[in-house]
Parts: C-alpha cells; sequence; structure tokens
C-alpha cells in the first residue's frame, strides 16, 4: 500500500485543518449557543433579488454567456460597477486594475504563491487573520510581528527576515474591522505602514473583506487611496494590493471575491488563474453584478441596522458579566469582539469547559498568532447571535471565566 505521507511535498506539513471551520460544526447543535463562526446571517441574505437575478440570467439573452467559459480577468460589467464604488472610496483605477477571484481567500492564495519563496517573510500582525496564515504557509514562508505602534524599524523587520535566511517580501493586515479583534488602523497608522513598506522596498496587501461594515465613527481611507493621493491619484505607481469580498455584504456562497492593484500585479494573477481554474463562476460574477447594480447600498444599510444592534447588546452583555481582570474591544465596526482574559488563563482549555458545562462556544485565540501565542484570548462573533442569545450566552461565559480565575488564584 502507497505511503501517502511520503510523498506529499514537504509544504503539505505546514496546512492545518482551520480551528473555525471545525467549530462550525457545533453550530448544527441546537443546545450550543455559539459565538464562533465569523459568518454573516443568513437571514440577511437578498434571496429575493438573488432569486429574480438568476431567473433574469438564464431566461435572457445572457443565458448561454453565464453557462460558457469566461475570460479570467472577470466579468467586465461587474469590474465596472467595482470601479465606480472604488472611485466613492478615493480609489481611482480602470476595469484592468480589477481582477475578479473566487472569493477574497483566493486572492490572499495567489498572493503568497505570487511573492514568497521558502524562507521568506511575511509581516502580519498579532493577532492576524487566521484564513491569511492557512494560505500563505503552503509557500513556506516565515513570519514577523508587523508593530504600527512603538519603535520598530524596517531595519529590524529586515535584520530578522536575513537571519532567517530570506528577505522581507510583504505586509499583510486588515485595516477596517479586523479579524479576529474588530479593531481599525488610524490614518497615522496606515501612513506609518506605507513610510516602512517604502524603505523596506515591500507591497503591501490590504485585506478589506469588512470594509463597508462600519457603524460608527468617521471612515478612514483605505491604504490603496492613501498610497495613491500620495502619488499623484495614479495607481500605476503604487505598493498597495486591495483584496475585496461580497462575502460579508451578498452572499458568501457565491464566492466572489476581487483584487485591486497596478496592472503589473493584475497580469501576474490572471496568469496564475488561467492555471488554477480559469475563471470564477460566470453566472455567479453576472448575478453579483445585477443585484449590486439594484441594491448594494440598500444591502448594507440593512446589514448595518442589524449588526450595529448586535454589536451594541454584546458590548452591553461582557461590561454587565464579565469579572474583574477581563478586557475587550469596542469595535466600530465588523462582526467581531476580542476578549483578552487574565494572564496564565487558557483560552483552548476555557472553550472544552464551556462546550461541556455552559454550551457556549467561541474560537480560542492562539489559532490567530503566527509565533503561538496569545493562549488567553479569545474571539467572539456577534453577526448570528440574537439578543436573548447573546445575553445568555454572555451571562454564562461570564460565570465560567469568573469560577476559572478563582480557581487559578486558589
Amino acid at each position: 500500500m502507497l505511503d501517502w505521507e511520503n510523498v506529499f511535498a514537504t509544504r503539505s506539513k505546514r496546512m492545518r485543518a482551520s480551528e473555525i471551520r471545525e467549530l462550525l460544526k457545533l453550530l448544527e447543535r441546537p443546545d450550543i449557543i455559539s459565538f464562533a463562526g465569523g459568518i454573516p446571517d443568513p437571514a440577511l441574505f437578498p434571496h429575493d433579488e438573488f432569486q429574480a437575478a438568476y431567473k433574469d440570467i438564464l431566461g435572457g439573452p445572457e443565458a448561454n454567456a453565464a453557462l460558457q467559459y469566461s475570460i479570467s480577468e472577470g466579468y467586465k460589467p461587474l469590474r465596472t460597477w467595482l470601479v465606480g464604488e472604488l472611485a466613492k472610496i478615493g480609489i481611482p483605477c480602470t476595469e484592468d486594475n480589477v481582477f475578479i477571484t473566487s472569493g477574497s481567500q483566493q486572492a490572499l492564495d495567489y498572493l503568497g504563491k505570487l511573492f514568497l519563496s521558502p524562507g521568506d517573510t511575511a509581516l502580519v500582525t498579532a493577532p492576524t487573520y487566521l484564513g491569511a496564515l492557512q494560505a500563505f504557509n503552503a509557500y513556506e514562508p516565515n513570519y514577523d510581528t508587523l508593530a504600527l505602534k512603538g519603535n520598530r524599524t524596517p531595519q529590524s523587520y529586515a535584520q530578522t527576515a536575513q537571519k532567517a535566511g530570506g528577505q522581507v517580501k510583504f505586509a499583510y493586515l486588515s485595516a477596517d474591522f479586523s479579524n479576529p479583534t474588530g479593531e481599525t488602523v488610524d490614518r497615522a497608522g496606515r501612513e506609518k505602514l506605507l513610510a516602512h513598506a517604502d524603505e523596506l522596498d515591500i507591497p503591501v496587501i490590504e485585506d478589506a473583506a469588512y470594509q463597508y461594515l462600519r457603524y460608527n465613527g468617521d471612515a478612514i481611507p483605505p491604504i490603496l487611496a492613501l498610497d495613491i493621493a500620495r502619488n499623484g491619484g495614479d495607481i500605476e505607481k503604487t505598493r498597495t494590493i486591495y483584496c475585496g469580498s461580497f462575502s460579508k455584504t451578498l452572499a458568501p456562497g457565491l464566492r466572489v471575491g476581487y483584487v485591486v492593484a497596478s496592472k503589473t500585479v493584475i497580469r501576474k494573477l490572471v496568469l496564475m488563474k488561467q492555471a488554477a481554474d480559469l475563471h470564477s463562476s460566470t453566472i455567479n460574477q453576472i448575478a453579483i453584478q445585477h443585484v449590486a447594480a439594484h441594491g448594494f447600498d440598500a444591502q448594507v444599510a440593512k446589514l448595518h441596522s442589524v449588526y450595529k444592534h448586535r454589536r451594541d447588546r454584546m458590548l452591553e452583555a461582557l461590561a454587565k458579566y464579565m469579572p474583574e481582570g477581563v478586557h475587550w474591544t469596542k469595535p466600530e465596526g465588523g462582526m467581531f469582539v476580542w476578549v483578552t482574559l487574565p494572564e496564565g488563563m487558557d483560552g483552548a482549555s476555557l472553550l472544552a469547559a464551556s462546550i461541556d458545562s455552559e454550551k457556549v462556544a467561541f474560537v480560542p485565540g492562539k489559532a490567530f498568532f503566527a509565533d503561538g501565542t496569545g493562549a488567553n484570548t479569545l474571539r467572539l462573533s456577534y453577526s448570528c447571535a440574537n439578543d436573548e442569545m447573546i445575553d445568555e450566552g454572555i451571562k454564562r461565559l461570564g460565570r465560567l471565566i469568573r469560577t476559572h480565575t478563582k480557581s487559578a488564584a486558589a
């Protein structure tokens, strides 16, 4: 019998199952109050709009094109619509600067493949998006912590990378309502990042999956917008690669995302797609364009109303039920609250106890740290939880943390 492990490439050893994907199985258990899945509420999907869109597409002149092979760059009317939307947030570009992917997760995989050789270093925040680590890990990089506060210098990043046997290839971050913390990088932090990237001469990968989910506070220009502005309005002179998605606003199951960057980068990504899957689903791209063009703003407004309410309820419940020594973020948008437990507590152990005794699920924070730290942290998602679930679930979780805190002190 073939020993499969013996013939797998060495890179496969760095591939790990997603803790979040595994935890999503708990959503099927009716006895569990889950704050684990960072997924949109399916009740908020524009069901009627998509039903009408697919009916129109398959019953109209686009039917054959929708079911046929298409160009690797992506459905042009969708890219044209995106150009108009991007201009509203300070990103002037053309259709040739926009590339459609099968979800923004595919974009991260392509970018890892494009930039990383084994032993190179990727700069990531601590914590960072788990899916990005999974995407990059296959290309065997090292990681260094991207610190936008403090005295870390570009030279120190370069020296650390050289000692590890490679060079710094890019900085990756989610600047708005990041997964997992819900936090936002202020304008000064974005400008500092661009300055450091200039010194290191590396690209910046901006993950904008939650860009449209701002519930309060003033919007901050995307990093790519700042980069374009400082380069005289010319996207071709920029070093920022912007990754967007329709998963959090319209429907994740359709797997439609996009990359916005200079044409030089886009051309390379197109070649990768031709080799990987030829193009993203034609009919799904057309459906996304139909629905977005006729009601994107209204859909986003609906999400704001519901998610803002749930975020507020979760912050109120945390303030009401959490014991002293527990801290949490207060996000202005997105889907997550990040909780820091007292030193010495372990989020993974707490989860096991929580599932067993309190029937509450969350994501332990350690998985979001490239260096394996962060054991005393956890991520809570409020996107799919109603008022009763939030109040009761946080009450139970607070009770459990209080018990564990007392046990640790004894």
